[in-house]
């Protein structure tokens, strides 16, 4: 059985692992959003950066890519993922179902936030997260090298993210 994983923030553009097949899918009853404070990967714990989620919502869809493990490559896929996103377990490792937009429906490995966690920052203005994005660095890199990264694959494969279209333009205009 083919193992999934759903790419939504820096799997996009830079998933770490074999990728033998890859699909536009949705992930519904979740949203994409910078509800998490970044203290390792793309800021400090004292300058803390902000990175994507899966924000649990009923009313939303995340559009994202379905990644398919290369046969053979599950269990190492699974650890390096477990090692790169559970890092401060502000997220969640869970199985959810993906409709592809070719018409199948996969599980896939997704890792949403947990609401409960000290990092959860969820319902910041975007003004806000702007400001943050625009300063912050981090073990990873910049936080506005996520940001345009992701935002520019979304719009490569097609997608449309008016949040993130719009925080990539801000930034930009903060960062001038």
């Amino acid at each position: 059985m083919t193992m999934w994983v759903f790419g939504y923030g820096s799997l996009l553009w830079n998933p770490g692992f074999d990728v033998a097949e890859q699909a536009v899918g949705i992930l519904p009853g979740y949203a994409r959003s910078f509800c998490m404070w970044s203290i390792h990967h793309r800021g400090t714990e004292d300058h803390p950066g902000l990175v994507l989620a899966l924000d649990e919502d009923p009313a939303h869809a995340c559009e994202g890519v379905a990644l398919a493990v290369a046969a053979g490559q599950e269990a190492v896929t699974l650890a390096y993922l477990r090692e790169r996103e559970l890092i401060s377990s502000a997220y969640l490792e869970r199985e959810l179902d993906i409709d592809l937009v070719d018409g199948r429906r996969v599980r896939a490995l997704c890792y949403v936030i947990n609401p409960d966690h000290v990092q959860y920052c969820g319902g910041m203005p975007l003004e806000e997260q702007a400001q943050i994005i625009a300063r912050a660095k981090g073990g990873m890199g910049p936080n506005t090298e996520y940001l345009y990264n992701t935002a520019t694959h979304l719009t490569e494969i097609g997608l449309h993210d008016p949040d993130l279209e719009w925080l990539s333009q801000r930034v930009r205009h903060l960062t001038a």
